[in-house]
């Protein structure tokens, strides 16, 4: 049954790449342009927060839960950084600071779903509102551009190296790191047995309240590090930043063929799925189709995707 799973997960993951590959042939058909690499380094460069948040996600997604207040974290900890950027904190400390206020607002979702055994849907969705809401008090409404142009923090989101954006390279280390620590770890074990059955893996020895703790730690972390590009890129931080972007990250990872029940998934799935909506929104861009009806697109792309995860849990309960 095990080896089943693990066939079962692979074969979805070589569903998923066949698609993209689809996708991309039927666009690169439609207009050649698109298969250059000028705009395939662009299309990587536009996915790169995506797929931050979507790595964390994935962790989240694995569990059973959901993560809904990642674009307000990454607001909040990038207006944060801009903050103490102005107020004179060399770049590099504010940068760290960051990125562990990002862990610590997801590490507060993970305290009160696995101590408050509160649903994650209505705590996110709370969070979500709470951390926005702060942005917006922090930044008084108004994007922060104080003392922004500074090297180190612009080549985060437009530095190059060896002709590749370096967000690129970013993106590409994350998601090693967070695959060997899924894939190849104790902790990435008990991930799958929490989403698996959350009795089973109590019983089994599993500490359940701290692996969940870490996984939201981690989904913050993941979207601070998505807000500090965002930011480098923009040259300032704004209180709207990451609306929205909880939806395309979801997306990202059922396409990946990761279950919303839990326990089913891998991060390489997650990866074709973030590109799969890079491919989708930057191809619709190039052919010409109007803004409105791309996202009529993409929600139906959304509807699409848990409609597939709808399906094949459905499959397996019957086997």
């Amino acid at each position: 049954m095990k080896s089943l799973g693990k066939f079962t997960q692979r074969f979805s993951s070589l569903t998923t790449l066949a698609a993209l590959i689809v996708l991309v042939v039927i666009i690169t058909i439609i207009n050649s342009s698109f298969f250059t690499a000028s705009n395939l380094l662009n299309l990587l460069l536009q996915v790169t927060a995506n797929g931050f948040i979507a790595f964390g996600m994935t962790f989240v997604i694995l569990t059973g839960g959901i993560d809904l207040s990642v674009g307000a974290i990454l607001a909040l900890s990038s207006a944060f950084a801009a903050g103490m950027i102005g107020s004179g904190m060399p770049m590099p400390l504010a940068i760290i600071a960051s990125l562990l206020i990002g862990g610590l607002l997801g590490a507060i979702n993970g305290l009160f779903i696995s101590f408050g055994k509160m649903a994650p849907f209505i705590v996110t969705l709370a969070t979500q509102m709470v951390y926005r809401g702060l942005t917006l008090v922090f930044t008084n409404g108004n994007p922060l551009t104080k003392n922004m142009d500074g090297f180190f923090l612009a080549y985060i989101g437009q530095g190059y190296l060896l002709g590749i954006p370096f967000p690129v390279i970013l993106m590409v280390i994350a998601f090693a790191v967070l695959y060997v620590l899924l894939h190849r770890t104790a902790f990435g074990k008990s991930v799958y047995a929490l989403g698996g059955n959350e009795q089973a893996a109590y019983i089994a020895g599993v500490k359940s309240n701290r692996v969940k703790i870490a996984i939201y730690t981690i989904s913050g972390l993941m979207s601070a590090l998505a807000g500090l590009v965002i930011t480098s890129r923009l040259s300032s931080a704004t209180p709207q930043a990451g609306n929205g972007y909880e939806l395309y990250a979801i997306a990202a990872v059922v396409l990946g063929g990761t279950s919303l029940m839990g326990g089913k998934g891998r991060m390489s799935g997650t990866i074709i799925g973030v590109l799969i909506i890079g491919v989708l929104n930057n191809g619709l861009n190039i052919i010409g189709v109007s803004a409105f009806w791309q996202q009529v697109v993409e929600g139906v792309v959304i509807l699409v995707a848990v409609l597939i995860d709808v399906l094949r849990n459905r499959k397996a309960v019957r086997a």
